[in-house]
């Protein structure tokens, strides 16, 4: 590389550093957050485990209510339960369409929607996600409002994490952050099966 291009690279990347300065500098709230893991994409609950492992491991704590999964075996649930720090419900009741009873599901939903509400009421809860909670509110199962209240009035440092597909219009405007995970290609699609330790 010249000593021109040298040049132009050192002042390409003093003006890059300085915009993200500037923009480190000007974000001056401090608050828990609410962010949304949606789309087609593979890696939306992965991706709140990750942050609850990051959380964990800096002593905060932490609650996961998985609506859907609850019956499936979960690495990261297995790993992590036995932190006291960690507090984990399950709805349990395996996929919706494998019951076919929408009563006992909307039942089950609520169940567990009443120890979500706990949590999202807990000032000592750092870190909540509501793993494909966006399924119970596009079957019904759930009031998008009842939802929103809870949101609304959780403690000012709780960060949220809601995760499933088709996230709700409504959601998606109280949202912080709303990372989209589209698919490009999928294993499944292709016969590979779903390999543990690295899919669930």
């Amino acid at each position: 590389m010249s000593d021109e291009r040298n040049h132009r690279h050192k002042r390409a990347m003093e003006k890059l550093k300085a915009r993200v300065d500037e923009r480190v500098a000007s974000a001056d709230e401090e608050r828990g957050q609410i962010l949304i893991n949606t789309g087609n994409g593979k890696g939306k609950t992965t991706a709140a485990w990750g942050t609850v492992t990051r959380a964990l491991g800096y002593g905060y704590t932490c609650g996961v209510v998985q609506f859907i999964k609850g019956t499936w075996e979960c690495g990261e649930r297995n790993r992590l339960e036995e932190d006291s720090n960690l507090q984990v419900v399950t709805m349990a009741t395996g996929f919706t369409w494998d019951t076919q009873d929408r009563d006992a599901d909307r039942a089950a939903c609520q169940s567990v929607w009443q120890q979500a509400e706990a949590m999202l009421s807990d000032t000592s809860m750092y870190l909540v996600v509501l793993d494909e909670i966006t399924y119970m509110l596009k079957f019904g199962y759930l009031e998008i409002d009842v939802v929103l209240e809870a949101l609304a009035h959780r403690p000012r440092e709780q960060t949220v994490i809601v995760t499933g597909r088709n996230a709700h219009r409504d959601l998606m405007s109280v949202a912080d952050t709303i990372t989209d995970m589209q698919e490009t290609r999928h294993a499944f699609n292709h016969g590979l099966k779903a390999r543990r330790g690295i899919d669930y």
